[in-house]
């Protein structure tokens, strides 16, 4: 197993990059099952598309992080 310390830096971004948006994905398909339902949860529903969006945000910094907009 690698050590997380010896890491490049990027490597460690690009793994957090991933792991956000496999959570946005399962979000994706959580929001999507509750909407099935006759009667979704309104407040679970609200709460799940705002951690969603929260995760869209981050994703979007790390995607920054990792490839910075250079304005040459």
């Amino acid at each position: 197993m690698t050590n997380v310390l010896n890491m490049p830096r990027e490597e460690i971004l690009r793994i957090e990059l991933e792991t956000k948006k496999r959570e946005h994905r399962d979000l994706d398909e959580a929001i999507a099952a509750l909407h099935e339902n006759t009667r979704p949860d309104m407040l679970t529903l609200q709460r799940l598309k705002r951690k969603k969006l929260a995760l869209k945000d981050k994703i979007r910094r790390l995607e920054n992080e990792i490839t910075p907009d250079i304005i040459a």
